[in-house]
């Protein structure tokens, strides 16, 4: 198994708001990592958590499972650089109707 399979990059961003990047595979061994990192966000909801799936190369249902615990803990977040196949899951699972998205014209604009 390699070292790390899954890399979490918070980032600070303008009025508080907080970036997550996440690289590598966010499946049953590595939920509890974005759940651990959930933990330290802010939870007044005043801004969303930005949550960067760009280098997400594979999501399982305990990973749909920990970006909910994220939601939970930031009171809102926003998705970016989802992919075609975690679009359908997202779909199909009705997480796209409470896991609001973020277009890239959206996430310039956030900084």
């Amino acid at each position: 198994m390699p070292d790390q399979l899954l890399t979490i990059e918070t980032t600070r961003l303008t009025a508080g708001q907080v970036r997550l990047r996440l690289t590598g595979e966010l499946d049953y061994d590595t939920a509890p990592e974005l759940i651990a990192a959930a933990a330290d966000l802010p939870g007044d909801g005043s801004a969303p958590v930005l949550v960067d799936l760009t280098g997400v190369t594979l999501c399982d249902s305990s990973g749909l499972s920990a970006l909910l615990v994220v939601h939970r803990a930031a009171g809102a977040v926003r998705l970016t650089g989802v992919s075609p196949q975690l679009q359908r899951m997202l779909d199909r699972t009705g997480l796209s109707e409470l896991l609001a998205m973020a277009y890239s014209d959206d996430v310039r604009a956030i900084g």
